[in-house]
């Protein structure tokens, strides 16, 4: 299956409230120097003016890094960076008739239903939730376990509840990548371990986030 994800496949979604002394900015930094190439701003609550001030910060940072800045929100601000990650249900179709071929498109998914219909519409990946109980993804039924991992028509994001000693289990069973917010925007050091823990885990024969 081909993916377009970067490598790392590990995409740190942004939680400003969770946030490490409160500095978004500083928790990105930490996580990019520590190996993250993928960083997603999911601050949704706030105007769409600090929004763009917030992604115009945090562009130069993950460019200076060749990594992929991406937006979970509207795709029409997606337009400031690399891709959009769209709610679920969202229209993939529409968002890359505005983004173009090039973007990074994603969408949100709590069952394999939903991944098929993902792979129907065009989506580049997936994210799949919650895979472990998780408090920062509550509200979406009980937690789906790795094996929903399995089998899947596109490229899958393990996301809810994953730290380091899950990661092995989740990409055994199929993940392409993962999707972590609560405990590397808490603990910025966390992605450092996550990332050596995804790469411990690759299969015989396989580079690492391919």
């Amino acid at each position: 299956m081909a993916s377009r994800l970067p490598n790392p496949p590990l995409l740190l979604i942004t939680d400003r409230t969770q946030a490490a002394g409160g500095d978004l900015v500083a928790v990105a930094g930490a996580a990019l120097e520590a190996g993250c190439r993928w960083l997603s701003l999911r601050e949704k609550d706030l105007p769409l003016a600090a929004q763009t001030a917030l992604l115009e910060r945090l562009r130069p940072m993950v460019r200076a890094v060749g990594g992929i800045l991406t937006l979970h929100g509207d795709p029409h601000l997606a337009r400031l960076c690399d891709g959009v990650h769209l709610g679920a249900g969202g229209d993939v179709a529409a968002a890359r008739a505005l983004l173009g071929p090039g973007a990074l498109i994603g969408l949100s998914c709590h069952s394999k239903a939903e991944l098929a219909l993902a792979a129907r519409e065009g989506a580049d990946y997936a994210s799949l939730s919650p895979i472990y109980p998780s408090a920062s993804k509550p509200g979406y039924g009980p937690a789906l376990g790795p094996a929903s991992l399995t089998g899947a028509p596109l490229p899958v994001l393990a996301l809810g509840g994953v730290g380091v000693e899950q990661v092995a289990a989740c990409r055994a069973a199929g993940a392409a990548g993962l999707a972590v917010m609560g405990g590397p925007m808490r603990r910025p050091a966390e992605m450092a371990a996550l990332i050596a823990a995804w790469n411990a885990a690759a299969t015989p024969g396989r580079k690492a986030g391919i």
